[in-house]
């Protein structure tokens, strides 16, 4: 790598990300591959988790689908598998579905498995960290995006999707 090459990728590296567009400019494939347009979530608290299905958090599954049932009204659960921490999403995203379906009963919306963290992260995570300066510290971490987009409040791995400090801002 020459200087400038070098110097013009360690620039880049110390820039703060910019969030720039919505939440609402997203269109994702889920785990069937059919692409979804977030603008339909506008209005709507949007809880965003990176999901995984070797994991000791895996359970929380559980808790994401019974606040998918229990008030969805107030918000939707959005799932995104990783396999960014210790290889735990090793599987194609059919076998995703499968686990999810068999092992959780998972009817909350999952999408595509994608990468959040490290230099192939997802244009979503990368407006998510800019917009809260964290990124996700183990799978299962949560991202809470308001109404109206844009307020975002990050929550590491080891809060529950029913815990108080979630809880208080979803309900």
């Amino acid at each position: 790598m020459g200087l400038a090459a070098f110097l013009s990728n360690k620039l880049s590296k110390s820039e703060p990300l910019q969030a720039t567009g919505s939440i609402y400019d997203f269109k994702i494939p889920d785990l069937s591959g059919k692409q979804i347009d977030f603008s339909q979530y506008k209005g709507k608290k949007l809880l965003i988790v990176n999901t995984a299905s070797k994991c000791g958090k895996t359970p929380q599954y559980a808790d994401l689908q019974k606040l998918h049932e229990e008030h969805a009204d107030k918000v939707v659960v959005l799932g995104f598998p990783a396999n960014n921490f210790l290889w735990q999403e090793p599987g194609t995203n059919e076998d995703i579905a499968e686990f999810c379906e068999r092992n959780y009963g998972v009817t909350f919306q999952m999408f595509e498995k994608i990468s959040v963290k490290g230099k192939d992260k997802h244009p979503l995570y990368k407006w998510l960290e800019a917009k809260t300066g964290k990124t996700p510290d183990w799978n299962f971490a949560k991202y809470l995006v308001s109404e109206d987009g844009t307020t975002v409040t990050f929550f590491n791995s080891s809060i529950k999707a029913y815990e108080k400090p979630i809880m208080d801002k979803i309900l």
